[in-house]
């Protein structure tokens, strides 16, 4: 009795930090839970509370209780790109539970859990959600108005649309400086590596739709070990917290900046690849360690398509992106910078699209000798201009457009997509912030 006494004590504890309003002290911050696809094929519950014990999740009618994944801490400073002399703070607990894919119900504090289906036919896709402010680049969003920094209406957009996933394409966290003065319009906001800039940045804004299904999470360049590292390996990755991959030192970036692709079963002999090539982030092409680390995840990537009849690749880097050549002319480049110092073009007959961000506008590309490239780093992040091409008919006839077969770039509108099986193969449609149909097409 007395242990279960301590359960429903725990449970009641988190139900009233999961219903309390969001406060601005961040000791009275909302504890924020969620489900993220696992790559062994089950889901994996997280927590992040500040209360002293983990809570119990009821599956299938059993209460479980979670293990600690990382104790509250404040971390000493490390050498960032940021330039920011300040450690991280993050003074919350974070929980985590495995669950198998055959799990059918899980409550956490009374409420239900978004467990992944046997089949999933609907996927959202954002990417590039945070708010940009960086000093080095005299970049400073209006993350307190929302038509420029739009990501928390986007995420009650998307999670209306009920899906069964959401793929997350990498960068969530843009919030690297704090604001400078004579900018009101992001004046006293969070900002940092630790919690306070993760909980603004993404957890908060995300709530709805990470109640309404769950994630896949892509790492970006945003979370490589020189950015908001600590804060991925102890909040998102799906990955062991292990110390010396956990970006507290710098020493040990090439493991922490570094995971396996792994894939996602979406169900009827259909799978996502997820790829960690964030090695590409703090490498250079002459490094034989990162060569050596993407040839190696290049060669599993293949194996895990060769694997099954029907494979979409997610990685932060688009491998072919369709832009304007950078030197000034009107040639066209397909690919990535980081991406080309060490990828050639792939050669996946079973890979049905690429799906990334990076690049901070939307994309849809379609190729005679290359995989469909669907980009959709339009979800918050101040947009990139027109970096390429518009139209197929307005790369007709450029240096290197014959590899071009359909091309759609919409810049400067935020947003977000949705993939849907349909009997033949799938369809995308792209949405503005707004819910307003920006275009459809067939994967």
């Amino acid at each position: 009795m007395k242990c279960f006494s301590q359960i429903v004590t725990l449970a009641a504890a988190f139900a009233s930090l999961i219903s309390a309003p969001v406060q601005a002290q961040p000791q009275q911050a909302q504890a924020r839970a969620w489900v993220e696809m696992a790559p062994d094929g089950g889901s994996i519950v997280r927590v992040l509370t500040l209360a002293a014990d983990c809570p119990v999740v009821s599956v299938n009618g059993h209460v479980q209780p979670m293990a600690q994944r990382a104790a509250p801490t404040e971390l000493a400073p490390r050498v960032n790109k940021a330039q920011v002399a300040t450690g991280s703070s993050f003074p919350g607990l974070v929980c985590e539970l495995p669950l198998p894919r055959t799990t059918h119900r899980a409550e956490l504090a009374g409420r239900s859990l978004p467990l992944p289906a046997a089949r999933i036919d609907r996927i959202v896709l954002i990417g590039d959600t945070g708010c940009r402010l960086k000093a080095g680049d005299d970049a400073w969003q209006g993350c307190n108005v929302s038509r420029q920094w739009p990501f928390a209406a986007i995420a009650a957009k998307a999670a209306e649309l009920r899906p069964d996933m959401v793929l997350h394409v990498g960068d969530y966290l843009y919030r690297e400086n704090p604001c400078q003065a004579g900018h009101p319009d992001c004046a006293g906001v969070a900002w940092g590596y630790g919690e306070a800039g993760w909980r603004a940045d993404f957890l908060d804004p995300a709530a709805p739709l990470l109640a309404a299904a769950p994630w896949t999470f892509v790492r970006g360049n945003h979370e490589e070990c020189a950015r908001a590292g600590q804060g991925w390996w102890r909040l998102l990755d799906p990955h062991p917290l292990l110390a010396g991959r956990d970006c507290n030192d710098a020493a040990n970036d090439v493991a922490g900046n570094h995971t396996d692709p792994y894939p996602v079963d979406l169900g009827d002999n259909t799978r996502l690849i997820v790829a960690d090539l964030m090695g590409l982030a703090s490498g250079k092409p002459e490094n034989p360690a990162v060569a050596a680390l993407m040839a190696q995840d290049l060669a599993a990537v293949a194996s895990l398509v060769a694997g099954v009849p029907d494979s979409f690749l997610t990685a932060h880097y688009p491998f072919n992106a369709v832009l304007w050549d950078k030197r000034g002319t009107s040639a066209i480049a397909i690919g990535s910078k980081p991406v080309n110092a060490y990828v050639p073009p792939l050669q996946l007959p079973k890979l049905r699209a690429m799906l990334a961000g990076h690049v901070h506008l939307f994309q849809f590309a379609r190729f005679v000798d290359r995989p469909t490239q669907v980009i959709t780093g339009f979800s918050g992040t101040e947009e990139d201009p027109a970096l390429g091409p518009a139209t197929i008919a307005e790369a007709v006839g450029k240096p290197g457009s014959d590899a071009i077969r359909a091309l759609t770039t919409i810049p400067k509108r935020f947003g977000y997509a949705l993939m849907e099986r349909q009997k033949h193969g799938w369809r995308l449609t792209a949405f503005a912030a707004d819910g307003t149909i920006m275009g459809r097409f067939a994967l």
